[in-house]
């Protein structure tokens, strides 16, 4: 597989204590993965290591095809991403936000404002653009933050828990688009303890004590159970 995403035999520890441990996933293009796993579980590690935050010591991660460790600026060019705490300069407009977020890509100011407009309309967030974030509710600063992911036109997208402190409404209108993004072709790796974000069409890694124990379609997976009883079980955490 050279587009989407793919780790091999990635491992992490701080200090005395194994975060991840040989962990291997592969996502195409045009598929929703779920990365399902209780808190504690090295779901943040794994985000913060392929986003470059942290440099893991043992294994590969390749985005769209690219060497996260031998070239990663053209790696972390193809990646969007939607952090689990929010990152938006809230006495900024939405606007500015996302300006300011594509000239740190690099992105040319006069492909600016129609890409901006793009990225807005995709989350119905045009009407919003003018004003500040700190004037926006949950729902909404989420959607702008993924929004702003989108901006350079990425090819893989990840979101670390990005419904953490929504509603229901919200959680699962986020849900939706994101699902619906996949499916115009996006490799997206959604990262939740929760187990009503998941699909049964969804790809399915469980990550349990810095380990993948189970990797599937969701369905196929969980069998007669429900995802939220089958995930007990497995890890003994509720969902």
């Amino acid at each position: 597989m050279t587009g989407g995403l793919r780790v091999t035999d990635l491992s992490f520890d701080y200090g005395p204590k194994k975060a991840l441990d040989c962990v291997s996933l592969a996502v195409p293009p045009g598929r929703f993965c779920a990365l399902l796993g209780p808190n504690g579980a090295g779901k943040s590690t794994l985000v913060s290591l392929l986003t470059r935050l942290l440099v893991a010591p043992m294994g590969d991660i390749h985005v769209a095809g690219h060497d996260l460790r031998t070239a990663p600026r053209k790696a972390l060019a193809e990646l969007g991403v939607v952090f689990q705490q929010p990152t938006l300069d809230l006495n900024l407009t939405v606007r500015q936000n996302l300006s300011y977020f594509g000239a740190l890509h690099g992105l040319p100011r006069s492909e600016m404002p129609g890409r901006i407009d793009a990225a807005l309309d995709r989350l119905d967030m045009r009407a919003r653009g003018d004003e500040k974030a700190r004037a926006l509710n949950g729902g909404h600063r989420r959607r702008m933050e993924l929004a702003r992911a989108l901006l350079h036109e990425p090819s893989v997208l990840l979101l670390d828990e990005p419904t953490v402190g929504l509603d229901a409404a919200a959680r699962a209108a986020i849900t939706e688009h994101v699902h619906d993004l996949a499916q115009q072709g996006l490799c997206v790796l959604w990262t939740t303890h929760l187990t009503d974000e998941v699909r049964d069409d969804d790809a399915l890694l469980v990550l349990h004590r810095g380990q993948i124990i189970d990797a599937g379609v969701t369905g196929d997976i969980r069998g007669a159970q429900t995802l939220s009883d089958w995930f007990l079980t497995r890890t003994g955490a509720p969902a």
